[in-house]
């Protein structure tokens, strides 16, 4: 069996900048038999991605560039280039990027993908 071999999988800083890359994600983590999920997320000046809650995973954010307001039930928080987020499992937010846009990198635990079950005999 061939032994895991660790190397480099992008160039976030470049992705980011980009231009003639579209918003939304840039980049996401698709290694077999990975653990993890990560995405490079890019949002144009203004664009804002609405309220929600992740009722199951905490999610790491880090903020590659630009900068934008994480809206909290704590209240609005400024994030920028080099920060690093955490963001309970449960907790809600929104995000509204800055006048120069934000791309920021998502990392989480890989989400089970679907399954068909067979059903246990008599139930």
């Amino acid at each position: 069996m061939d032994q895991p071999v660790p190397r480099v999988l992008a160039d976030l800083h470049a992705l980011a900048d980009d231009p003639a890359l579209e918003s939304g994600a840039r980049w996401r983590l698709a290694e077999p038999d990975r653990q993890l999920d990560a995405n490079l997320v890019h949002l144009p000046a203004g664009r804002r991605i609405d309220t929600h809650v992740e009722p199951d995973l905490d999610v790491v954010l880090v903020v590659v560039s630009g900068d934008g307001i994480f809206g909290t039930a704590a209240g609005p928080q400024h994030v920028a280039a080099g920060n690093l987020v955490w963001l309970p499992h449960g907790a809600a937010r929104d995000l509204t990027a800055g006048a120069s846009g934000l791309s920021y990198l998502t990392v989480h635990r890989r989400r089970p993908g679907l399954q068909i079950k067979s059903r246990a005999a008599g139930a």
